[in-house]
């Protein structure tokens, strides 16, 4: 999704306004001086000039590893220096990048992965699987990664193979290894060595990326030479992609630290794996049987919410899968119907006239999350429930949830790409907080990991099916990233969420006109 900002220009038309009434009020209407018409004349909007150089961000003092760095700019230039054994498409299905090949074994739970040969980094070492199994090791306790690889027992390297074996079943593990690959014993070093597309180099003038001579396409490579503008904070960002010094940044526009720079911008939206939904607390009196939180999922217009509260930087989801995936079981939707949630709440005793309050619980460090909430609340507040939502601090949001005192909240979470559902509906999982738990769930859980192809698609319809009967959570939309770059610089045809440079070689870059 595309879209164009125009605040500079809008401020400029308001000024023409005002200088032409202002003008009409002095002028007096003369054969020489016709009648004005009552529509301002306004220069047509330029083209948006070429680009003098293609640049990007960074903080200086901070790490460039691709395990420890922070989210935004940092995470940009990795996707440059750096590649994963696997990369996730614009579906999220791994597509194998360093690795040859990637096998599971279900009786000893035990991932290969065997490393493609004669790669090697930009200093011309060779890439190893003991390098490969230095870095997930790293990651195994990272603030980053250390959730998606908790079910991990151990990383062992063998020649050029690496064995990840696993506490529980996973098929679909490789949807996991997207980690960045650094050469080991260069972790602490300002950047890290990769074997990515470009390299670091710094002169007296400053840093700046190249190609990476070692990469095997480096020929195709747009660009010959990307500079690094420092910056000192977000805010200096914003700066200086407004000014034109850098050309790309991410964002996420709906997201708790907001974006400042104006101007022409494009912005390209690509889908994440960060679910909103709405959890029920299952020991309360009203929710233990799943009637009435089904009753209430039906009562959610995903599509409005999204366009009104999260301004179209989301895409409505009913199941606990972004829409981006192609496992996303699109024929089982029930589309938003006012007349079906009426006769649902209906069904459920819920339109007597006798009001049961309440309360939705709301982390308050993001204000479109709380509007998300309110607006959800007020939608199923139609009948006999009434909610009212709390916003409330992270660290008393957190404690208030796991001590059970809620009856339903609106939380955000980001999944993995193997579309794990075990910390929610596991006994034991970190966001099952009133501990849900029916006899069906444990075969289900076990079927959506366990199987591969085919199977694994019908495991996954399965659980959707039986979580649509059930409605623990419900969701109601993954969330976007913004790829942002000055208006018609490049054409970015498939950016990722974790790589906005994944279409690169695909690229056309107006650059300015010098004649």
């Amino acid at each position: 999704m595309r879209k164009r900002f125009f605040p500079l220009l809008l401020a400029l038309c308001l000024l023409l306004l005002t200088a032409c009434s202002e003008m009409d009020d002095a002028s007096p209407t003369t054969p020489d001086n016709p009648p004005q018409s009552d529509a301002p004349i306004v220069d047509p909007i330029p083209t948006p000039a070429g680009l003098e150089h293609f640049s990007l961000p960074y903080f200086p003092g901070e790490t460039m590893d691709g395990v420890s760095c922070p989210d935004g700019a940092h995470q940009v230039i990795g996707a440059l220096l750096y590649e994963g054994l696997f990369r996730l498409d614009e579906h999220f299905e791994p597509q194998a990048v360093l690795a040859e090949s990637f096998t599971y074994d279900p009786e000893t739970m035990v991932c290969a992965v065997t490393l493609r040969s004669n790669v090697v980094f930009s200093d011309g070492s060779p890439l190893t699987a003991q390098d490969v199994a230095a870095t997930l090791e790293r990651a195994r306790w990272s603030a980053r990664y250390s959730g998606r690889l908790a079910d991990v027992r151990s990383v062992t390297p063998e020649e050029d193979t690496v064995y990840i074996a696993l506490k529980r079943p996973n098929a679909s593990f490789a949807a996991r290894l997207d980690i960045p690959i650094v050469k080991a014993g260069t972790e602490n070093e300002p950047v890290p060595l990769g074997t990515g597309r470009y390299a670091w180099h710094e002169t007296d003038s400053g840093a700046y990326l190249a190609p990476n001579s070692h990469y095997q396409h480096s020929q195709s490579l747009p660009l010959t030479q990307i500079p690094m503008v420092a910056c000192s904070d977000a805010d200096a960002m914003s700066y200086a992609f407004f000014s034109r010094e850098v050309q790309l940044v991410t964002w996420d526009l709906t997201g708790t630290v907001p974006f400042n720079a104006t101007g022409v911008i494009t912005c390209t939206d690509v889908p994440t794996p960060v679910m909103q939904f709405v959890g029920f607390n299952t020991q309360s009196p009203l929710f233990e049987d799943p009637t009435l939180r089904v009753a209430l999922s039906q009562g959610i217009d995903r599509k409005t919410l999204v366009e009104t509260c999260l301004l179209n930087h989301a895409v409505p989801a009913a199941f606990p899968i972004s829409p981006a995936s192609l496992l996303y079981p699109t024929d089982l939707e029930r589309p938003y119907s006012s007349g079906a949630f009426a006769t649902a709440m209906e069904e459920a005793g819920c339109n007597t006239g006798k009001e049961r309050p309440l309360t939705m619980i709301v982390s308050s460090e993001n204000t479109f999350r709380v509007d998300m909430a309110r607006r959800i609340a007020e939608a199923l507040s139609a009948y006999d429930i009434k909610i009212t939502v709390t916003p409330m601090p992270w660290i008393e949001f957190q404690a208030t949830l796991n001590a059970g005192q809620y009856d339903l909240y609106y939380g955000e979470c980001k999944l993995t790409a193997d579309w794990d559902l075990t910390p929610f509906l596991a006994p034991d999982g970190a966001l099952n907080f009133s501990g849900y738990a029916t006899e069906e769930l444990p075969e289900l859980l076990y079927a959506a990991s366990a199987v591969s192809g085919s199977r694994h698609t019908a495991a996954l319809r399965a659980l959707y099916r039986y979580l649509q009967q059930e409605a623990p959570i419900v969701p109601v939309c993954f969330k976007n990233e913004s790829v942002l770059l000055p208006e018609k610089s490049v054409s970015i045809a498939t950016p990722t969420a974790t790589d906005p440079f994944y279409s690169l070689a695909d690229w056309t870059i107006r650059w300015e006109d010098k004649e």
